[in-house]
């Protein structure tokens, strides 16, 4: 930590409600902030993902799936998410891009962030007095990140004072969660440091402030990015165009459809490279049926490839 670089100024050291009593090993917070769901309310909600769960009950997208979404675009997750109606305020951008080539692939950690108020403040204060704590920092937060994770967080579009992390603090992200990522609806400091960090971010600004005048209000609860809410065990996947959050139990689908896509890709550019057929003939599906029976069997030939080849990895 650079002094003041990435950490909440004095007037809003400790502007929670309720102060957080940590774990010993630092992975769970008691139900004791402004806004939090225990446990069972993180299951509650999430209750139609079907993976495994960390042990404050956020859903853990496993890791095999996470390296298969490296290969998603937005266009994707899109194809798969606009057939659910429902779900169809999953995508921002508008961001400035940290290393667009590189894709962002992580579990949704998110944090909240409110305009500070002096009488919550103060409240929040003695809360962490009471409870031996000498203050609270942005820290707290970003501390309980784990490998796998993106810190995703609310700063209302928050320039001045935004600021969620500066080159150190950004190095200490990208490390505790093995590269994971940053989104960010506020604003990053120290862009010449961060941008020799090998992590992708997105962020609506950049400026030399230190955050301030601003309160932690929520670690791991629902939280708006621009037109979407996100969940904490969300999967996060950006690209240079923008972030999807795509809820845990529409993840296996996003990833089977988007094989599905990028083998029709695949056979229509070699359709295309055989100079036999126009536009029309091929895309987006063959009008000869003779062509379409052939891409069906294409498309199964190489799906079974692509299992295979995944299972002997």
């Amino acid at each position: 930590m650079n002094g003041t670089k990435g950490k909440l100024k004095p007037a809003g050291v400790a502007a929670w409600c309720f102060a957080l009593t940590l774990s010993v090993c630092g992975a769970s917070i008691s139900r004791a902030q402004l806004f939090t769901f225990s446990k069972q309310e993180l299951i509650d909600y999430t209750q139609g993902q079907p993976f495994d769960r960390f042990p404050d009950g956020r859903p853990k997208v496993p890791d095999e799936l996470l390296a298969r979404a490296r290969e998603l675009s937005a266009e994707d997750v899109w194809a798969t998410l606009q057939q659910h109606k429902d779900f169809s305020n999953q995508y921002a951008d508008g961001f400035q891009v940290l290393h667009p080539g590189k894709p962002m692939v992580g579990r949704a950690f998110t944090v909240q962030f409110m305009p500070l108020r002096a009488d919550l403040d103060e409240v929040a204060k003695a809360k962490a007095k009471s409870r031996g704590l000498p203050g609270l920092y942005n820290q707290i937060a970003i501390d309980l990140l784990q490998p796998g994770d993106v810190l995703v967080v609310d700063l209302f579009s928050k320039k001045e004072g935004g600021t969620i992390v500066g080159d150190n603090l950004f190095y200490y992200v990208n490390k505790a969660t093995a590269g994971g990522g940053l989104v960010v609806d506020g604003s990053v400091r120290d862009l010449n440091g961060i941008a020799e960090i090998e992590m992708p971010a997105y962020v609506r600004a950049v400026d030399p402030s230190p955050i301030g005048n601003v309160m932690l209000t929520g670690i791991n609860i629902p939280i708006r990015i621009a037109g979407v809410t996100v969940m904490p065990g969300d999967l996060v996947v950006g690209d240079r165009e923008g972030v999807y959050f795509v809820p845990p139990q529409l993840v296996q689908e996003t990833l089977d459809r988007a094989d599905e896509i990028h083998v029709h890709d695949e056979w229509t550019k070699k359709k295309f490279e055989e100079g036999k057929y126009k536009s029309t003939d091929i895309y987006g599906s063959p009008k000869d049926p003779k062509l379409q029976q052939e891409y069906r069997e294409y498309l199964k030939k190489r799906l079974e490839e692509i299992r295979k080849a995944r299972q002997h990895k």
